[in-house]
């Protein structure tokens, strides 16, 4: 196994320290790093996956010394926590640290479509595709008329048509409106519309990527079983 630079695995601890509220156990994170490392092949993150690559163990390992030694994260044990230097660090980085396909698989509508369901599930709601004219809506439970968030996902098309749809739904019921668009150029286009034609919805709409949409699920995936625990009222 061709192990990455140690250096190389610190942005991606920060990040994905931030991406799970600030604290993760080391144990969840040796997986999902390798995500970041297209050049790891399949069957080394199978034994990543079982815990049995302690060639990568030590890596991420010295990864996290080195930001503690720099005051980035706190670890106790196999818990380790970024801190508010560390979460700088990270809001600093943001603009020139992209991930890409190489990280992340392509995306498509109905890729993103289904993911929002399985977020919506996740979360305690219930979620599916296609409401009337909706890509995606989540409910309270799944007899509740009202719907709490919608999504309009944009690979294409008319984004004005989109923040339409989205305005209506917030107008009428006060759902929650989300915009899901699949770059980072689409995401400035939707920014500047929103600004321009859809002043009146503007602070409650919120604009995400695929990208973003893909992480969320990987980090909500990687916690599913103690969520519902979590989430008890």
């Amino acid at each position: 196994m061709s192990l990455p630079p140690t250096n190389s695995i610190e942005m991606p601890i920060l990040q994905e320290l931030v991406a799970t509220g600030g604290a993760d156990e080391i144990r969840f994170l040796y997986e999902r790093l390798a995500g970041y490392f297209p050049q790891i092949e399949d069957r080394e993150v199978s034994a990543i996956k079982l815990g049995a690559n302690v060639g990568w163990r030590k890596t991420v390992q010295k990864a996290g010394r080195n930001l503690e030694e720099k005051g980035f994260i706190k670890r106790n044990r196999g818990a380790w926590k970024i801190t508010e230097k560390g979460k700088a660090t990270v809001t600093e980085e943001s603009s020139s640290y992209t991930l890409t396909a190489a990280v992340l698989s392509p995306a498509t509508h109905l890729n993103i479509q289904e993911l929002l369901v399985e977020i919506g599930s996740f979360l305690g709601f219930a979620a599916q595709t296609e409401y009337e004219y909706y890509d995606v809506v989540w409910r309270e439970t799944p007899k509740s008329l009202r719907l709490s968030h919608i999504f309009e996902v944009q690979s294409k098309g008319n984004i004005d048509s989109a923040f339409a749809k989205l305005k209506r739904a917030y107008q009428s019921q006060r759902t929650k409106p989300f915009l899901v668009v699949s770059s980072e150029k689409d995401l400035k286009r939707a920014h500047q519309s929103l600004a321009r034609e859809f002043q009146d919805i503007e602070t409650a709409v919120t604009i995400l990527t695929f990208v973003q949409i893909q992480l969320v699920h990987r980090n909500l995936q990687a916690i599913c079983d103690i969520l519902p625990k979590l989430l008890e009222s």
